[in-house]
């Protein structure tokens, strides 16, 4: 695909080319595209019959099973959302920003492509932008734009397929800090060239949380590289597209600050999405929980790493009173309910993966773990995908694991309560005294 933000008029202009083979006959394939005019359609490098809506553009063709096809698309996209413009055509000069933010299914306002998590594309990123600017994408840098082009074509290549919402990347003025992790992968963290006295301490720990997630989950990095990028009134406080990180640079800070707030359980959180979300993604929003849940329980295991057990139990404790007072209220969630709130998805899912583990065995969970991941990577995943697979490792039968903490509304503190006067003698003290 090749892109040419237009910033000033706020648009993407651009082309893609799927290649794709057939598995059945139709007679039509359709893409979704929101607010496109489109300039050019060919199937096979001919034109071909189609039509639009607001929000698709519909091929018409007979379509034969087992038959390869080539799709090109050209088009102007006015986004209305998922691209950002920042800092064109006011009088302060370095603050132009261009980034992406497509979650769940919203890539489509910029990219003819598809609003569900179920199709998988192995994408290549063509993207021009102005010499004085640094272009941040999903994938391996494989062309460096020559220094005398004023309008150069920065390439990324990535090797696996992923869904279109992980699709991202971003335009501004960087510099960049270059690790590697002790497997090897490249660590691109990048930052405003202003900031230079913030690197360490906003990017604290990166390293040493890539190598522990690698060891605890069991999987290597699915990846070509990783990349961090921060950028100027970003809606949440990262997103985990595929290999490259975008995150709020309200997180930048410098030493003094990282006291009272730090980059290191959004660094970790977002990371720990590259396996759980990006290298297996839900069905659907009925199996969020092995996106949000397992992202923060892993984020919280990397906090134990770095700043030991009291942070890690205490930081569980302050999240089961908070679980405890919903689940008082009458307001409790499933985890298999697509509409439960962030509490529910993030913490109580974070909470039934410690139970789990605890339940199980270490050895055992991580066995599960690894095993579900391998098994279904690069793939769409159920939550009783994963359960079979600690099934089968652990020999033991999780019916009444499912209907505690994943069919159930209600929190069970008093189990909490015993597992962490278990686990830290200072919890165990509060709770007697």
């Amino acid at each position: 695909m090749f892109i040419e933000p237009i910033p000033l008029n706020k648009e993407i202009k651009g082309g893609v080319i799927y290649r794709f083979d057939v598995l059945q006959n139709v007679d039509s394939v359709f893409l979704d595209a929101k607010d496109m005019a489109f300039t050019k359609v060919e199937l096979g490098g001919k034109k071909v019959e189609f039509t639009k809506t607001d929000k698709t553009i519909s091929v018409y063709k007979k379509f034969k099973k087992d038959k390869s096809y080539k799709l090109t698309i050209e088009y102007l996209a006015k986004p209305k959302q998922t691209v950002y413009f920042l800092g064109w055509g006011d009088t302060i000069e370095g603050n132009e920003q261009i980034w992406t933010q497509g979650q769940g299914k919203y890539t489509s306002h910029w990219l003819p492509s598809f609003d569900d998590m179920n199709e998988k594309v192995e994408f290549d990123l063509f993207i021009q932008a102005g010499r004085k600017f640094d272009v941040i994408a999903n994938g391996k840098l494989a062309v460096v734009p020559p220094q005398i082009d004023d309008n150069p074509v920065w390439l990324f290549n990535m090797e696996k397929p992923m869904s279109s919402y992980l699709l991202a990347f971003a335009i501004g003025d960087y510099s960049k800090q270059e690790l590697a992790s002790s497997s090897g992968v490249p660590i691109e963290n990048y930052y405003y060239p202003q900031d230079s006295a913030r690197v360490e301490p906003t990017y604290r720990y990166t390293q040493q949380i890539f190598d522990f997630l690698e060891d605890e989950i069991g999987v290597s990095y699915p990846w070509q590289n990783y990349k961090q990028i921060p950028v100027r009134d970003f809606l949440y406080a990262g997103m985990e597209n595929t290999g490259n990180t975008i995150f709020s640079d309200g997180y930048v800070i410098d030493s003094t600050a990282f006291v009272d707030k730090n980059f290191v359980n959004v660094n970790a959180h977002e990371l720990a999405h590259q396996w759980f979300g990006n290298l297996v993604t839900e069905k659907d929003g009925n199996h969020h929980w092995l996106h949000e849940g397992f992202a923060t329980y892993y984020a919280y295991l990397a906090e134990k790493e770095i700043f030991g057990n009291d942070h890690f139990y205490w930081k569980l404790f302050e999240t089961a009173k908070e679980l405890q007072e919903i689940s008082e209220n009458g307001k409790g969630q499933a985890l298999v309910d697509p509409k439960a709130s962030s509490a529910t998805f993030y913490e109580k899912g974070a909470w039934a993966l410690v139970m789990l583990k605890d339940k199980v065995g270490d050895e055992a969970f991580k066995k599960g773990v690894s095993a579900y991941l391998k098994k279904h990577q690069f793939k769409n995943v159920t939550i009783e995908d994963f359960i079979k697979e600690v099934e089968l490792a652990s020999a033991l039968n999780l019916d009444e694991f499912r209907a505690k903490w994943l069919l159930s509304t209600e929190f069970p503190y008093e189990d909490v309560k015993t597992f962490l006067m278990a686990k830290n003698k200072s919890i165990q003290t509060f709770f007697r005294f």
